[in-house]
């Protein structure tokens, strides 16, 4: 199964997603538990601006599932998306931006 991440991950840097990103998807999927971003950033010891910004690039792509919590105040779990559900939402992202690009050469 690693062999399958391991191409999984190959797929995601060749589509840009940075190195610091895939840490952080995969902390995620290894924990299966909604974590704060002050939890990311002490098991990475990342800065936690770095990981606010790598998080919102992760959720932004589908990467990343949310959920707003209330403990007197308020703010964010992250959760990993599965492999399977993650390959849906890229395959699905990539056919739109081919079906948009096909429309515009088809007015040409």
């Amino acid at each position: 199964m690693s062999d399958v991440y391991e191409r999984l991950e190959a797929l995601l840097r060749s589509l840009g997603v940075k190195k610091t990103e895939l840490r952080i998807y995969r902390l995620l999927l290894e924990k299966r538990k909604p974590m704060r971003i002050t939890e990311i950033v002490r098991e990475l010891g990342i800065s936690e601006r770095s990981v606010r910004e790598h998080v919102l690039n992760l959720y932004r792509r589908g990467m990343l599932k949310r959920e707003l919590i209330q403990q007197g105040w308020l703010g964010y779990t992250y959760t990993a998306v599965s492999p399977a559900e993650l390959l849906e939402n890229l395959k699905r992202y990539i056919l739109e931006r081919i079906g948009e690009i096909e429309r515009e050469l088809k007015k040409e």
